[in-house]
């Protein structure tokens, strides 16, 4: 159980990629207990969003919030349903990795949150110019993960057949996988952690991304080539951590 009780944390998100596969399940770790990936032949759906926080605090702080730092973070995550929800129920994410540059963050986010338990990269970049969108985690040599996408804005494209094979448009597939409203974990005590946001993303803002290199050797091991993303841009949305409780 996390040693501070969480306050509602706000944010003012910028910059938001996402980068989408279908991966084997049978290449994944067992869902927490009472949960099962949500799929469709075999695969379920694999997200990694990188994005810059604005001002990333307790919300109670107000005007203050602005005295927060703005870190980087990358949240990699899988979607589930409950064992005893039907098949074409909507699924919850389930998250695989939370990934930071701001040690501060990384500390406050144990202390506060038993889901939200973030790595700290050894080097993070994150940068959306232009027409281009640039990514690189650096885990080092530690546990972090290593991602390296270059993006471009581009006409919406599905490189995997099994994108409009599940979903009836590029719309319907991305409000699929950007309008979620909560996400579990598991704890450091082996609980699992649920956790309920605000996301209210404009899907009419939503920008179609095409890939121009992606390396991610997480994405390999679960049989996917990293270069079959879908992908697209959030430009901004407002975020907030609303509570947190173990299950």
């Amino acid at each position: 159980m996390a040693a501070v009780p969480m306050p509602v944390l706000a944010s003012d998100v910028e910059g938001v990629a996402y980068l989408n596969w279908w991966v084997d399940v049978q290449a994944l770790p067992l869902p927490p207990a009472g949960y099962r990936y949500w799929t469709r032949n075999g695969r379920t759906p694999f997200t990694i969003l990188s994005y810059r926080h604005r001002h990333f605090g307790p919300a109670f702080l107000g005007p203050l919030r602005g005295l927060f730092p703005s870190p980087l973070q990358s949240n990699w995550r899988w979607y589930v349903i409950r064992n005893d929800e039907a098949v074409d129920a909507m699924p919850t994410v389930l998250f695989a990795r939370n990934i930071m540059d701001s040690l501060l963050h990384v500390i406050g986010a144990r202390l506060w949150s038993d889901a939200m338990q973030p790595q700290l990269a050894h080097r993070m970049r994150h940068r959306v110019e232009d027409r281009n969108v640039w990514t690189v985690i650096d885990g080092g040599a530690g546990p972090v993960p290593t991602l390296s996408a270059t993006l471009e804005l581009g006409a919406a494209v599905m490189p995997s057949p099994a994108w409009p094979g599940c979903f009836p448009s590029h719309a319907e597939a991305m409000r699929f996988l950007a309008c979620q409203d909560a996400a579990i974990a598991v704890a450091p005590d082996g609980r699992v952690a649920h956790t309920t946001i605000s996301l209210p993303i404009d899907l009419d803002a939503i920008v179609p991304l095409h890939a121009i290199d992606i390396k991610c050797p997480m994405v390999s091991q679960m049989g996917s080539a990293p270069a079959d993303a879908f992908c697209f841009l959030v430009p901004k949305v407002p975020f907030r951590v609303v509570s947190e409780r173990l299950l």
